[in-house]
């Protein structure tokens, strides 16, 4: 491979890039994004003082598409697949003994160990068998419309619908009692939104990398400690369950040890409602700043799985993920080294014009719409077909019973480089 010289983030785009309250700040993000796109797609994030390791930040869509779809060459396990300050990898170093993943899951498991993890509960989140629980899904939807209409013609739909709707939906599949569960949404917040001081808990603001790193491990072993007491109780009285499928699991004919056990709980647990969330609020922004496709959609169910598509693509609730070069080899025209670190910015890439006309209106009716917001290759999402199907039903029962929506003050987006969305999102509405 000749050698180039690397193309250099600035100092301050490259802080912004990394900054969890850039993220709550969507347009000048997406400017910045624009403008390296054309300028500089594929270019290198070093910090002067080491802050952080230095990384390769991908934001085209065909080289964000190409490393997600090339598993051979660009792996998951051996560094983070989540950005993280160097202060909190060692943590996670010393906190597990070596390994830079707080959690072990299947985020951070590469082939051949990756599928067959994945096959063991792939099928629960297959279609055919997603319609065994259509039934059950439609009644959390409809109880969830009942307790938004009855608070009134206002609310915060985030905390009123968006947030225990899908969380309800995952327990019920994973196997949580229902006094649990807000539990389960607390640790939820405090590992994906440890960065805002809103979605942690703790209302303090500019909480240091250790206050943050802390806070999430907390709450990683809390999700262990509880989901220890599940397995245990499943192995013991297994039922119909993911929680039973997970606690008796066999790969190559042995149990699974205690920590890829729990990273398995805690993948599904908690990325199995966070995003969906972050989704559903998304599009219900985006039609209460557009009352026409309210009404189109309302009079036409057949725009419906047009909405939900393109609610993914616009909010992008998961922004990135880390990849590790296993070879030398090349993006976009830059020579990438063996063992170099690349972020693919999922947000930046669904939203590449040349790849969506006009990215970032909010159209229904985008034909196609292959985004990004699932991944792609082997590591694209585990339950992206539960996540469109609990949006369809929402909305069907939303549209059913809601004449108009409109927003009742301003959303706020979280502050958080991983898995955002929106943290607050004020609207009035007219019930049917």
């Amino acid at each position: 491979m000749t050698t180039q010289t690397k193309p250099r983030l600035d100092p301050q785009t490259a802080r912004q890039v990394i900054d969890p309250a850039s993220y709550a700040q969507w347009t000048p993000l997406l400017d910045t994004f624009d403008r390296l796109r054309e300028e500089r797609p594929v270019v290198w994030v070093e910090a002067a003082d080491d802050v952080h390791p230095p990384f390769w930040l991908v934001t085209r869509y065909d080289d964000v598409m190409r490393i997600s779809k090339d598993n051979e060459t660009f792996l998951n396990n051996p560094q983070t697949v989540v950005f993280s300050l160097t202060e909190g990898i060692e943590f996670a170093k010393n906190l597990t003994g070596g390994s830079p993943h707080l959690v072990a899951s299947l985020v951070t498991f590469d082939a051949p160990i990756h599928m067959k993890y994945r096959k063991l509960t792939q099928e629960w989140f297959m279609p055919k068998n997603l319609r065994g629980v259509e039934d059950e899904i439609r009644q959390i939807a409809s109880s969830a419309v009942d307790r938004l209409l009855e608070g009134g013609n206002e609310a915060d739909f985030v905390k009123a619908v968006s947030a225990p709707y899908p969380l309800h939906v995952v327990m019920q599949i994973l196997g949580i009692p229902e006094e649990d569960e807000p539990r389960m949404l607390m640790l939820t917040q405090q590992m994906f939104g440890g960065q805002d001081e809103d979605l942690n808990q703790s209302g303090v603001k500019n909480m240091t990398t250790e206050q943050i790193t802390q806070l999430v491990a907390g709450a990683v072993k809390d999700f262990e400690a509880y989901f220890a007491r599940l397995t245990a109780e499943r192995r013991i009285n297994p039922t119909d369950d993911v929680a039973s499928t997970i606690a008796n699991a066999k790969v190559d004919g042995e149990p699974l040890n205690d920590r890829d056990m729990m990273g398995y709980y805690i993948i599904l647990a908690a990325a199995g409602h966070d995003t969906t969330s972050a989704s559903t609020a998304g599009a219900m922004l985006a039609l209460a700043q557009d009352p026409e496709q309210w009404a189109r959609v309302r009079a036409d169910r057949s725009f419906l799985p047009g909405i939900v598509e393109e609610a993914i693509r616009w909010t992008t609730p998961v922004q990135h993920f880390m990849r590790t070069a296993a070879a030398d080899t090349e993006i976009g025209g830059q020579d990438v080294s063996k063992g170099d670190w690349l972020m693919i910015n999922y947000v930046a890439a669904n939203h590449d014009p040349a790849q969506f006309d006009d990215p970032r209106r909010f159209d229904s009716s985008r034909s196609p719409n292959r985004h990004l917001a699932f991944g792609a290759g082997a590591h694209q999402c585990l339950g992206l077909h539960l996540a469109r199907l609990e949006m369809r039903i929402l909305f069907e029962a939303l549209l059913d019973r809601i004449e108009t929506i409109e927003l009742a003050g301003e959303p706020a987006r979280s502050k958080s480089t991983f898995v955002g969305g929106l943290k607050t999102l004020p609207l009035r509405f007219e019930a049917a």
